[in-house]
This record gives C-alpha cells, sequence and structure tokens, in this order.
C-alpha cells in the first residue's frame, strides 16, 4: 500500500536532510527545556516561528494590506497595490486580480537550516486567493530567489484559482520538492541561515472581498542523515488517551478518483478530519451538498476535495491540510517537526492529538498488515508502558482504525531520514515532520505546551 500522506516525490530529498551522524534530533523549545531540567544539552535541529498577534502584522511591511486586531488579529486588503493577470495552468483560464502584499522581517535561523516548509491559516472568499513565498539567505552570504511555497485557496468553484504548488524552482543551490525548500547538497556545508516570508492576497478586482490571514510562519530544519533515530523512555506512566473519531480511507476506495485516486490515497485528510472532529467542527451540510448521499462519511471525501493540490496531483500537501484545518472556526493548523515521542507526550497530555508522517516495510511495524513508501496517522495517546496509540486510517473500517503500534518502532520510522525500500534502494523518511491542529485560543495547559514547542 502507498498512500500520498507522504509520497515517493519527497524521495529527491533524501540527500538533503541534514549532514551524517547520529545527533539527537530535538526542537529548540525542548532543548531549553531539557539544559533547565538539567539534562545533557543536545544539540538542536528544527525550529518554528509565527507571526499571529497585531504587533507582528505590525512589524511586516505592508503594500495595499492593513493589519487588524481583534479577537483573532490578521491582515486583509486595504487599499489594492496593483492588478495583476494569472493564467491557471489547471484550467488555461486567464483573468485579472487585484492584490496587496505583506513582507515578514527578516527572521535569522537559530538552527542553520537544510530545508524550510511554510505554513498558513486564512479565509479566502469566493473570487479570493493567497500566494506564500518565502526568500531565504545562505551562509554563503548569497540569496535565494522568492520562492512560491503555495497558491492556496479554500474553494475551487468557478471563480478561484485551482490550489496548486509550484513546480520547477531552483537556482541551483535549493529547489523548492512541492511544500518543501530544500538545500541541494547539504554535505558541502551550505545551509539557510535566515529567511522572509511574503504574502500575497488577491480578489477580483472592483469587488470589497479580501482574504484574511490568521498566521503564517515557517519550520527550518537541519536533522542529521540517518537510518536510526534515537529512542525516548515513556513519559506518561499511566497512559492516556484521547477519544479522537475514527475514519477509514479504505471505504472510500474508488470514490472521486479525480481526486488522488480516491480513497486509497486519502490518509492525509482522513487524519485530518479526524482531528478537526475531535475539536468539535464539521462541515455544514451545505459543504457537502456535492458528495453523493450514498457515501459512509462524506466530510472524508470533502477533506479529500478540500486539501487537493491540482500541480501535485494529490491530496498529501502538507501545508494545504494545515489550512484546510484553519477553516474551520477558531482553529489554527502548523507543519513542524518534533523531536521525540517525549513531546508527543506533553501534547497529548494536554489534550492535543499529533498527525506524524512516517514511511516503512511491512515488517518494520507489527500490526500494522502493509508497507508504504508514505502514510500519515493520528497519535491519540499512549499505553501505560509508553506504546502508541494511533489511528490509522489505513484500516478496513472505521471500528478498526484504532490500533497499538511499538514505541520504539514507530519513532524510529517516524524520526529517521533515511530507510530501506523492499528493493534494498535508499529512500528517504520524513525526519519527525507531523501537523499539529488547536483552538485559536487554547486552554492554559495547552499554550504552555504550545510556547515550550515553539509554536504559539
Amino acid at each position: 500500500m502507498t498512500s500520498s500522506g507522504f509520497t515517493p516525490r519527497r524521495s529527491v530529498l533524501a540527500a538533503a536532510l541534514g549532514v551524517a551522524g547520529a545527533a539527537a534530533v530535538q526542537t529548540v523549545a525542548s532543548a531549553r527545556s531539557a539544559g533547565a531540567a538539567g539534562a545533557a544539552a543536545k544539540k538542536a535541529t528544527a525550529e518554528y516561528h509565527g507571526w499571529t498577534s497585531h504587533t507582528d502584522w505590525l512589524a511586516g511591511s505592508a503594500k495595499g494590506v492593513r493589519a487588524e486586531a481583534g479577537a483573532r488579529p490578521g491582515i486583509v486588503i486595504s487599499r489594492p497595490a496593483g492588478t495583476v493577470d494569472y493564467t491557471d495552468p489547471h484550467t488555461g483560464t486567464k483573468a485579472t486580480w487585484e492584490y496587496a502584499t505583506w513582507t515578514s522581517p527578516v527572521r535569522k535561523l537559530s538552527v542553520p537550516a537544510t530545508e524550510a516548509i511554510v505554513s498558513w491559516n486564512a479565509r479566502t472568499p469566493a473570487g479570493t486567493w493567497i500566494q506564500a513565498e518565502l526568500k531565504g539567505t545562505y551562509s554563503d552570504g548569497t540569496a535565494t530567489p522568492w520562492y512560491v511555497m503555495g497558491r492556496w485557496t479554500s474553494g475551487d468553484g468557478a471563480d478561484s484559482i485551482r490550489r496548486t504548488s509550484v513546480d520547477d524552482q531552483s537556482d541551483d543551490k535549493s529547489s523548492v520538492w512541492t511544500d518543501t525548500l530544500a538545500v541541494d547538497d547539504p554535505a558541502s556545508g551550505l545551509r539557510l541561515t535566515a529567511y522572509q516570508l511574503r504574502l500575497t492576497l488577491y480578489r477580483k478586482p472592483g469587488t470589497t472581498r479580501t482574504p484574511t490571514v490568521w498566521r503564517v510562519g515557517a519550520m527550518g530544519s537541519d536533522v542529521p542523515d540517518r537510518f536510526e533515530a534515537p529512542a525516548s523512555e515513556p513519559g506518561l506512566p499511566k497512559g492516556h488517551e484521547l477519544s479522537v473519531p475514527r475514519y477509514s480511507q479504505e471505504i472510500h476506495k474508488g470514490q472521486y478518483p479525480e481526486y488522488d485516486n480516491g480513497g486509497e490515497a486519502w490518509c492525509s485528510p482522513t487524519s485530518s478530519q479526524m482531528i478537526i472532529e475531535f475539536w468539535g467542527r464539521k462541515p455544514t451540510p451545505e459543504d457537502l451538498a456535492w458528495v453523493n448521499p450514498d457515501y459512509a462519511d462524506p466530510q472524508i471525501c470533502h477533506a479529500a476535495r478540500a486539501t487537493f493540490d491540482y500541480q501535485y496531483d494529490g491530496c498529501g500537501n502538507w501545508p494545504f491540510n494545515a489550512a484546510y484545518a484553519a477553516t474551520y472556526r477558531d482553529m489554527q493548523g502548523v507543519v513542524t517537526r518534533l523531536g521525540s515521542l517525549t513531546d508527543v507526550e506533553k501534547l497529548i497530555a494536554a489534550g492535543i492529538p499529533v498527525i506524524t508522517s512516517q514511511s516503512f516495510l511491512k515488517e518494520e511495524l507489527d500490526g500494522a498488515g502493509y508497507g508504504t513508501a508514505g502514510h500519515l496517522m493520528t497519535v491519540i495517546g499512549f499505553t501505560p508502558t509508553g506504546d502508541v496509540i494511533a489511528n490509522d486510517p489505513a484500516s478496513p473500517d472505521n471500528p478498526s482504525v484504532r490500533r497499538v503500534y511499538k514505541r520504539r518502532q514507530w519513532e524510529n520510522i517516524w524520526l529517521r531520514t533515511k530507510r530501506y525500500d523492499a528493493n534494498g534502494q535508499v529512500k528517504s523518511g520524513s525526519g519527525g515532520v507531523c501537523y499539529l491542529y488547536f483552538p485559536a485560543k487554547p486552554a492554559p495547559t495547552q499554550h504552555r505546551v504550545l510556547r515550550e514547542l515553539g509554536i504559539v
């Protein structure tokens, strides 16, 4: 089985996932926490930073954009900076759009990075869309071009563009692979040391509609190349399990094959939908009106359509899934990397489930019953002995979605950056990539853990 949450197109990143070595992976915030507790210092290899507050938005450079305060600060189009023609490569439609831009301050990376992933949270009414870009500074003092990290809208109607990543972006030092910017030759020592983000907000000319962006951020990382990741010790002696809805992608086989060949490849949107509903949000009847009423769990079909990347031709674009989650009332979504299952335990204990990306052979994960070039699952808890309780959408039906997997096996297939496929060829691993979905105003305990992990 091959699911599209983390797919073979990422195998090109195998050489771009850090330097050789066996250093422990740990987020910046976790490394600080470990130091404070008197633990041995470990090299931090990932850092997320987001812009979300009114102060954050005011600190950026705006052209035609206005920062709005309130319960959920964001940016909107105030007075367009100009117009631009855009020909949608997926429909051939050429249209004129008004636009305005916001550019972040330069963000220096405390972890010079071989990779960067941008994610955002926004509302895009019909006839509006956004573009997210990143410009990096290299350790040799030169700079990348402005790389397009996504052209995104929540809808796909006649008055919208098609949601898309952009291929063939490179400056011979780094390249964009769907949703990931990667240094081409990390063994050379070249790294990204800083970056800026730029948002462009678009709307149909002559209207007052506007996108609203509430969050934009980037995760930079330098995860060491390794087939074997460090093991963590269980940290929840009594275990803990969250009550997360269970949905199978497999019952949707053959449904809407125009969206990544149907349910067989819908691990990412199925996982996303489980967590969205855990937080008490659901699509409206109007959202689901297009789905065949004979299909069970129509919200999974909706999630697949709403996360589909027309260039990648799949539903596994990581930032598109986080952006989809944030279309629901007062929800946020972030793509980042975590350092170990210890970080996941902290989130679970605070009531926040975690969607993780992993790839493995059948014999590498006992009880799965399949191997995959890439798959998304949801960690919903831990047993008293520290094993992982996961909602695995690659299950034959909804009741069988809940699985228990061995801690050591799970942690390794999630954190490693290299692996062997069934033919003995070296392929890449996700290096600890995950999605975190949580309320716009998390509970105090949740806020504390998210802050410790560098998310809020």
